[in-house]
């Protein structure tokens, strides 16, 4: 790719830039070992996720922590085993814990200096400022779930977007969008007509995780294994 093409980056948040899937499972996995459950975490984030896909497809106005709330009941009535009001809240209020890839603060910065930053998260405002302290950067913009009234991999949330770069004054064509989840990020993103690079997160590691698998057979126009060395390509 030629990177000089760009002047803004768009990024997803919760499992590209915040590790997600261990805020889940530190959550997730005492509850599952107090329950008497033998699934290992990798069984739990994959059940979780289609719970949590179901929630957020089924309740779009729900706010992200509605959500973590719902699906979390939802895994635990598949599991056979009692989510509390307790575990519940603790799933709910979670995102603010939730720790930074040791990389992504660096690489934004780094990328700061080249272009603009835009977020697109699948959260609420609230969730997202406890997470925007840990990654050391000022966005040129944020959009969530919670402005746009829907989740991803909805089109509104890609539209939302696309509208906002063009009210930056960002050129057409000259936005790439940056993420780690195939199913919700790069499948809708190149319906819309967004260049997109994967953050492979999970490269090695088998399976998606807490991500459910792609709807559709999508190419990333590249890939990298870090925020690190994304940012070192973009830069260089």
């Amino acid at each position: 790719m030629d990177y000089a093409e760009y002047e803004a980056l768009s990024f997803d948040c919760y499992g590209t830039l915040i590790d997600w899937e261990a805020g889940l499972v530190a959550v997730l996995g005492p509850w599952a070992k107090r329950s008497g459950l033998t699934a290992t975490d990798e069984q739990l984030l994959t059940a979780y996720s289609e719970h949590e896909m179901a929630a957020e497809t089924q309740h779009p106005a729900d706010l992200y922590p509605d959500i973590l709330a719902r699906s979390f009941r939802g895994l635990g009535a598949e599991l056979g085993a009692e989510v509390s009001d307790e575990d519940a809240a603790a799933l709910a209020t979670s995102v603010r814990d939730w720790p930074a890839f040791a990389d992504s603060a660096d690489a934004l910065r780094l990328l700061s200096q080249r272009a603009k930053l835009i977020i697109l998260s699948n959260v609420d405002r609230a969730s997202f400022a406890a997470s925007s302290t840990r990654l050391g950067v000022e966005f040129t913009a944020v959009l969530t779930a919670q402005d746009i009234g829907s989740y991803k991999p909805s089109p509104r949330n890609f539209a939302a977007l696309l509208a906002e770069a063009r009210r930056l004054g960002i050129g057409e064509g000259r936005l790439l969008h940056v993420a780690q989840s195939l199913f919700h990020d790069h499948v809708p993103a190149k319906q819309a007509g967004l260049p997109t690079v994967w953050i492979n997160r999970r490269q090695d590691r088998p399976g998606w995780g807490a991500t459910p698998a792609p709807t559709a057979d999508v190419r990333p126009d590249a890939e990298f294994g870090s925020m690190a060395a994304f940012a070192a390509a973009f830069t260089g």
